[in-house]
């Protein structure tokens, strides 16, 4: 079984054997793609990365339990929607970033490019601006579950498999979400949408 396992579960099994340097790898690998994912659920940087270090916590105090029954990612996934969806479940909170977004890379903050590729005039900055707040909005108006599923499926390019591992969820669940998400923010986007 172990021959089949995807790297990153051999890594934690290795650290639930011991061998602590693995953590520091995974840690590595996973600690900047997971402050975006729960950046884009929560909203709030601060709060994205305190969030961050409790999934990564979760994880290392986890490590004696691991078993690889999924992609290591998945599981990870799982522990940091869980997390971030009973967060926003208590405060009550909903923030989701659009598309544009800044991303957060080993150099700092970086934003996407407007379509042209090249720097965009002060009437396209507004207009850009404009649009993120219009698909943010749309996007926060879904119900949580919807949210998360987008938000795993366009930004953290998640398997439907995987979505219904760390949403709890069947496969057809998932696809109906997506499905529901999709047609609720056509609707909400529509008086947008360039003819």
């Amino acid at each position: 079984m172990r021959d089949t396992l995807d790297p990153d579960a051999e890594l934690m099994l290795k650290f639930k054997e011991g061998d602590v340097s693995c953590f520091g790898k995974l840690l590595d690998k996973y600690e900047r793609p997971l402050l975006n994912m729960i950046y884009r659920l929560i909203g709030d940087r601060r709060e994205a990365e305190e969030l961050t270090q409790e999934v990564f916590l979760r994880v290392y105090k986890s490590a004696s339990g691991y078993e690889a029954l999924a992609k290591f990612s998945t599981w990870l996934y799982r522990i940091a929607t869980n997390l971030c969806l009973n967060e926003l479940r208590k405060k009550g909170k909903v923030q989701i970033e659009s598309l544009d977004v800044p991303i957060l890379t080993e150099e700092g903050e970086i934003n996407r490019e407007i379509e042209n590729g090249g720097r965009a005039s002060p009437a396209e900055l507004m207009e850009q601006k404009e649009r993120q707040s219009i698909v943010r909005e749309a996007i926060n108006s879904l119900p949580e579950n919807q949210r998360a599923a987008v938000i795993l499926n366009r930004y953290e390019e998640l398997s439907y498999e995987e979505i219904a591992h760390c949403l709890n969820l069947s496969v057809s669940a998932v696809k109906s979400l997506l499905h529901r998400a999709k047609e609720s923010l056509k609707v909400k986007l529509r008086p947008y949408m360039r003819k």
